[in-house]
């Protein structure tokens, strides 16, 4: 007999299904949260600090900085998931921000969120949602919700 399998694909309930979810602070991420948490997941929402100097720190939209954590964090409290920032800051600075500086000398042009998408976003991300026995790491990059 086949297990029926969940809306994520996994052949368990929800309620036990455990999903990281990479919270930016943005629309789409906590979107992605609470149609999880609304389907009865097991949700947990993860903010990477990125930087927390100067004026970034108050500005919206500077990714993974004040404005944009506090925004995750007030989310997760109103959907009533457990909410984590961790501080990535030097990590940050060592694969990305030299990376960007290093290739901008060399007279190239760098696009600095690629490297941190295949750094510390996504590789990093992944890896603590396994330390968090994550059945998965959902995101709200490109996100789009496909029924049935």
């Amino acid at each position: 007999m086949t297990a029926t399998r969940n809306s994520l694909g996994f052949a368990k309930p929800p309620a036990e299904t455990r999903v990281v979810v990479a919270m930016s602070g943005g629309v789409d991420s906590s979107v992605t949260a609470a149609l999880l948490h609304e389907q009865g997941y097991d949700v947990i929402g993860i903010t990477l600090q990125l930087y927390d100097h100067g004026v970034a720190v108050q500005a919206k939209g500077a990714c993974c900085a004040g404005a944009d954590i506090h925004d995750a964090r007030t989310v997760a409290g109103r959907l009533g998931i457990p909410h984590y920032v961790l501080d990535y800051e030097g990590r940050f600075h060592d694969q990305v921000m030299q990376d960007f500086a290093d290739s901008y000398l060399r007279g190239e042009t760098p696009i600095p969120c690629v490297r941190c998408n295949q750094t510390v976003k996504f590789t990093d991300l992944l890896a603590t949602a396994r330390d968090l026995k994550a059945d998965c790491l959902a995101t709200g990059h490109y996100v789009q919700r496909v029924d049935g």
